[in-house]
Order: C-alpha cells, then structure tokens, then sequence
C-alpha cells in the first residue's frame, strides 16, 4: 500500500544531543499508526516532523516526506492553539471560505457553512450551530479537541496527527474519542497517534512504534506486538499497564483539612456543592468523577485558586481564607498544587532547577544555596538528572515537567499535596513509579495528606484510603475506599466502576 507520508532515518539533535535518532515510518490512507514510549523517548518530535516543526536551534538529517499544507494537528491541549477572541464559526468559516473560490460567488457562504457543518459532524460535535456561536474558552477540552480536528478536516488533512488525546479523560469519554478517530480513518485520512494510554493504542491502532531514547527498539501489527513483544522495553511497558496493586498505607492520624458547605461558581451558575468533607494525616483522599463533574474546581478552591466560592475551609482547625492572594507565607506553603498541564506552570524563560528551588526560599526562607541543593536532591529522587533539570521548561518532556512541579511542590513541605491528574501523561512505567513515589511519601512523612484528583478508578484503588465520587458537582457518594470500588451504594458509581472495567 502506498504512503501518504514517510519518515526515513530522522535523526533530531539538540545541543549536541539526539532526541530522535534514526526513527522511520510509514503512514497510510485510512489507517492508524502510533507511536508509544516513555516520556521524552521522541514521540511528538517525530510527530511534528510530519509537519515540518522542530524544536528550536535542532540540526535535522534524514528525509520527511508530507503532503504539503494537508497534516493536520491535535494538540493535548487544543486551547492553545484556538483564537481566544473569536467566535468558533468564525474560526472555522475562515478556513472553509479557502475551499470553496471556484464556485460562483453568490454559492460561496451556503457552501462554506456546509463544509463546516460537515467538519463539525466528522468530529462528532452535537449541536454543531451552539458551538460555532461559541468562544474557545466556553468550550470544554473534549469540544475544544474535536474544534481543532474539524479544523484539519475543513482544510482538507490527508493526516492527522494525534497527541495524547486522551490524557486526563475519563472511560466513557476515552471511548468517544477512540470513536471520533476510528471515523476520521474511515474517511480514508491515515492517523498518527502519540499516545501513553495503551488501551487506546490496543483498540484503534493498526501499526505500533516502540520508541526509547529517541530510537525505535520494536515496530510491528497491534494484534502481532500484544501478546508477544519481542523487546524487553515493549514487554516491560506492556506489564506495567496491569491494575496497581493496593499501597497499604498506615492508618491515618490527626484531621488536617475539613470542608464545610462548599458551593462553588463559575459567573452566575453553581457548578460544586459540598457540604462536608475531610482529610487525616497520612491519609490520601481520591477524588473520582467524569470530565466536567466539578473534581478539578473542588481541588482549586482547597488551594486558594478559586475565589468564586461560599463555606468554611479549615486547615488544622483554623480557617483558610479563600483566595491564596489572602493566606499567609505558611499557609501558602501548607496547601500545595500540582497541576495537570505542568508545562503551563513553568517559566518558559527560566531554567526548571531555579524555578523549583525558588519555592524553598520564598515559602521557607530557605539560603538560595540550601534550597538548589535540595531542589537537585528531590528532582533526582523523582527520576530526573542535573542535567536535565539546568535546561529550560521547553527542553523537557512532559512527563519530565510533571515530575519537576512535584518537586517543587515538595520543596514548601506541605501538609496537603493535591494532585490533579498529575499520572494521565504518563507512560505506564514512569506512572508506576509516581504512585510508588507519592506513597513512599505517605509513610514517610506523617504530616502530609495527598488529595488525589483522578478519572483512574486504577490510580484511586492504588493509593486511595478514602474516595469521594462527583457527578454534576455532588458528592453522590464518599467513604472507605475498600468499600466504594467494592460495594458501591450509588447509582452512578455502579455505572463509574462498569465503563472503568470495560477495556477497550
């Protein structure tokens, strides 16, 4: 079968240093090729190279062959790349208006509206005249996505590059992308997936890139490469995806953190109500829920970062004033955040070490000396090198940031850690040694809770002494964990646990 595009022996250097070192592929019309492999191992390098996109100051040798103008892009975060200030149907009408000048001017505005409905409807956008009256920002991630696909499809992509599409989604919304992907390859556009989340690759891929260090170490059929890997790297990722095994953590000690008639806005309408919640000790508290269902607003207002909110918030009896603008230096440095997108949390000017080393100084008071030997100390604890850790932001992996805003965290010595999908860019194995990490924490420092914000009900069993389970910004159902994956009393956690248990 013939090649839409090719890759042949792309070698990618930085500094001195290959990021991608003799990768090829081969992309087909209608079929699904992914890419899989720990972060940093060159995924979205390889991937952009379809684009003619490299990261700055890279020398590049090899050959990339691409339809020129007709690689479209998904981004794993697709807000990025949407005009802030303009209205969808703007957005996508300009790009239609491009596809439609040989027909007769008074045809043109009909049939620019009928490509975009029909773009919109290939990405599976409901209601498609709603969203083009729409700003990006009332849009969330899922429709943000399919905004940026049906733009690669209105201009006519004969590939369409994916970019963990799925990171922090929950089960049910996984599926709907798989869907949306499997549709765009039926039209007969090949797909590149870069992906971490394995039951996707299992269900939509045809051909699979097992990638390590900037190389391919394995490459074959999905259903070939499955059941029996051939390098020990593929078969090591592979084993890793298995459910994690129970922690088993210490009982929890003294209340740390209670929440009191939480109700939480966005403008005018209500999106969270909580009327009681509380975190021990040494305890780790997941809190589960679909995308949208109000998880990642409750962790904001615990930190401080959304002000928009009526209740009490109490650390250690004491109250904890709304907006981290009013708390003081240690309560500061009590509540710590984590972010999902770490690498919008950095400095992209600044080199990582300076930028986790900071929080000691300004948190703790800690010599600027004390807190960059620290900082080193932690980072390598979590996996990174010196090396890395002196580049800038720009020069790291996702998951490399990820493991970066942990410890810096860290470094404020905090009572509360709140995690908030901080394992859904991860490849399997580096994931794994994250929750090993955060549980290794747990029993080491008694003084510090971890709030667990998660769509992995996997993650949540792991570490999780208790679970808080939202749907539509309720709690529906909270309590032991054992007896919440177990014997679930609500509806919807019954229905939570069966689309979690359904694998691809």
């Amino acid at each position: 079968m013939n090649a839409v595009a090719e890759i042949r022996d792309l070698r990618v250097e930085v500094d001195g240093r290959a990021i991608v070192d003799g990768v090829s592929l081969r992309v087909t019309a209608g079929k699904v090729t992914a890419l899989v492999g720990a972060s940093g191992s060159g995924k979205t390098t390889t991937g952009l190279a379809l684009l003619g996109e490299y990261p700055a100051g890279a020398r590049v040798t090899g050959e990339v062959r691409a339809p020129d103008g007709l690689v479209g892009y998904v981004p794993q975060h697709p807000g990025a790349v949407l005009n802030p200030a303009r209205r969808v149907g703007a957005l996508l009408r300009d790009i239609a208006r491009t596809r439609v000048r040989a027909l007769p001017r008074p045809e043109r505005r009909a049939a620019a509206h009928q490509r975009v409905l029909r773009a919109l409807s290939l990405a599976q956008l409901p209601d498609p005249e709603a969203v083009l009256r729409r700003y990006p920002h009332q849009l969330s991630g899922g429709q943000q996505q399919r905004v940026v696909l049906a733009q690669a499809l209105l201009l006519g992509a004969r590939v369409v590059v994916a970019d963990e599409p799925t990171t922090g989604q929950d089960a049910l919304t996984k599926r709907r992308i798989v869907d949306r992907l499997a549709a765009v390859a039926r039209q007969g556009i090949a797909v590149v997936l870069l992906s971490h989340d394995l039951d996707v690759v299992r269900a939509l891929a045809d051909e699979v890139l097992v990638l390590r260090d900037g190389r391919v170490v394995e490459s074959g059929p999905v259903d070939r490469l499955w059941p029996a890997p051939r390098h020990p790297w593929t078969a090591e990722l592979l084993a890793a995806d298995g459910p994690a095994e129970p922690t088993g953590l210490p009982d929890a000690g003294e209340e740390v953190l209670r929440v009191r008639g939480l109700t939480a806005r966005h403008g005018r309408a209500t999106v969270l109500r909580t009327p009681a919640l509380a975190l021990r000790a040494g305890e780790c508290l997941a809190v589960v829920g679909r995308s949208g269902s109000g998880k990642t607003t409750l962790a904001r207002c615990l930190a401080g970062l959304h002000r928009g909110h009526d209740g009490e918030l109490l650390l250690d009896g004491a109250p904890l004033p709304r907006s981290l603008r009013d708390r003081t230096r240690a309560q500061l440095a009590a509540v710590q955040y984590v972010f999902q997108d770490a690498r919008a949390a950095f400095d992209e000017h600044r080199p990582v070490l300076a930028q986790v080393a900071r929080t000691a100084v300004r948190l703790r008071g800690a010599a600027e000396a004390d807190a960059l030997a620290e900082a080193v100390a932690t980072m390598t604890g979590l996996g990174l090198t010196e090396r890395q850790v002196r580049r800038g932001p720009a020069r790291l992996s996702g998951g490399e940031l990820q493991r970066a805003a942990l410890a810096r965290a860290l470094l404020a010595r905090p009572r509360v850690l709140i995690c908030d999908e901080i394992t859904s860019g991860l490849d399997t194995v580096t994931r794994r040694g994250i929750l090993d990490t955060l549980a290794g924490l747990l029993r080491e420092r008694r003084d510090l809770s971890l709030v667990l914000i998660t769509h992995d009900l996997g993650t949540a069993a792991a570490l999780a002494a208790r679970i808080a389970v939202l749907d539509g910004g309720e709690v529906v159902e909270e309590g032991p964990a054992q007896r919440v994956l177990g014997s679930p009393e609500h509806p919807f956690t019954v229905s939570l646990l069966k689309t979690a248990l359904h694998r691809f």
